[in-house]
């Protein structure tokens, strides 16, 4: 599974936010051999790149051309809590074990 985190240009928010996801996943002792977590900038995230997209909400009209059910609209990039709770959504829904924290 690929988790792409996207921002306006691919840098230090789209990074933080692939950090917190990997922080999650490392918490919640979930398997990562098969799960890659990167980011990137917005014209870059193609439907293709990825299985899920965290994107911050205000830049939802710029990525129209992904699927809206594997985007993940944050509303805070700093609420870890709020991040949490989307990657656990999607453990549960790929069916992926961990432990909840």
């Amino acid at each position: 599974m690929k988790i792409l985190a996207v921002c306006q240009s691919g840098l230090g928010t789209s990074f933080m936010v692939q950090m917190n996801i990997q922080a999650i996943l490392k918490a919640e002792k979930v398997d990562t051999s098969n799960i890659q977590v990167n980011h990137t900038d917005v014209g870059s995230a193609t439907p293709d790149a990825a299985d899920y997209f965290f994107i911050e909400s205000t830049l939802a009209s710029a990525v129209g051309s992904l699927p809206k059910d594997r985007v993940v609209l944050l509303k805070t990039l700093i609420d870890k809590q709020e991040t949490k709770q989307h990657v656990n959504d999607i453990l549960d829904k790929e069916g992926i074990s961990y432990t909840a924290e």
